[in-house]
């Protein structure tokens, strides 16, 4: 009887023991897939932004991240957003380069029944998806309300636009019209090209007007990447020590130039904020908690006045 009750004991064991590994692996398979589509990893905030949300995705573990890199091209992105929806993601995350170029591709993520959520910048009119941005009216004006009182009567100044179509770059620049421009009548655009956000681009903008203009007293620029990229340019000229700048992300290397009395102000626009929102709101459509989410994070305003409290959030990050 001993030698038949230990030989169904043993069975019974390797059973449930088979059983775990089946579970196991049923679990595993169970993950929650989310494809993670950034715009631009040559991008300083979009790299930022995509690193922030692999970093983010780690406190999740039913959500399994893949993350993809659409190089500033459009085809290359709308393929990227294709292939996701071919390879059956549960969720699909979308930071646009252009988002009319990228609208028709995430509607195909919604008719395919699968989560869509669009961030930085936000794809408006969208039925069923969902987004996780900042208002970039509102960052730039931050940025307006302080330039108002700065920079000089008569003043000249150069302008950098991101993307035609980009909703952060349109409303950025609408902004610095209503706010700044219309307001300021005395003020001259003497210089103002679209640089894509880039800053090697912006570089060679800022290098023609050098040339060209006998006077730039503002860089007002749609993004830090380019701001940056113009301020490199002026570097150690000593005609430009009273230059104004002004930019929107609050990257790492914004900070430090603020910090370095360099450039004068950015509006924070947190690539930590904005992961962990889209992880969240991720995990929360994902599982049925919420059908639509559309959320924004805030827009503190970085000076030489608070710099200091930035550079502590940046290397408590490991960003600096």
């Amino acid at each position: 009887m001993k030698t038949h009750a230990s030989k169904f004991l043993a069975l019974f064991l390797a059973a449930v023991l088979a059983l775990s590994f089946v579970m196991g692996g049923t679990a595993e398979a169970a993950k929650y897939r989310v494809a993670y589509i950034a715009r631009a990893q040559a991008d300083s905030f979009a790299a930022w932004l995509a690193n922030a949300v692999k970093a983010e995705a780690e406190k999740y573990p039913d959500i399994e991240l893949s993350v993809f890199d659409g190089e500033a091209n459009d085809e290359k992105e709308n393929g990227m957003i294709e292939n996701a929806i071919t390879n059956k993601f549960d969720c699909i995350i979308v930071q646009p380069n252009n988002g009319e170029a990228q609208r028709p591709y995430v509607e195909n993520v919604v008719k395919a029944g699968i989560i869509a959520i669009t961030t930085n910048a936000r794809i408006e009119g969208i039925a069923g998806s969902s987004s996780v941005d900042a208002d970039p009216y509102m960052q730039a004006k931050v940025n307006c309300d302080l330039a108002l009182t700065q920079v000089p009567q008569n003043a000249k100044v150069v302008v950098l636009n991101g993307p035609p179509g980009n909703f952060h770059a349109d409303e950025r620049r609408r902004a610095w019209q209503i706010e700044f421009f219309d307001k300021r009548p005395d003020v001259t655009i003497v210089g103002e090209q679209i640089a894509h956000w880039n800053k090697d681009e912006a570089m060679t903008f800022m290098e023609d007007w050098v040339q060209s203009q006998s006077q730039i007293d503002a860089i007002i620029s749609m993004n830090d990447n380019m701001c940056a990229g113009a301020l490199e340019v002026v570097k150690g000229n000593a005609k430009f020590d009273n230059l104004f700048a002004y930019g929107v992300d609050g990257t790492a290397e914004a900070v430090l130039l603020i910090k370095e009395g360099r450039m004068t102000a950015t509006c924070m626009q947190s690539a930590y904020d904005l992961a962990e929102l889209l992880l969240s709101s991720a995990d929360k459509l994902l599982t049925g908690k919420e059908k639509e989410i559309n959320t924004d994070i805030g827009n503190p305003l970085i000076t030489k006045d608070n710099v200091e409290d930035f550079v502590k959030i940046l290397e408590a990050a490991g960003a600096l």
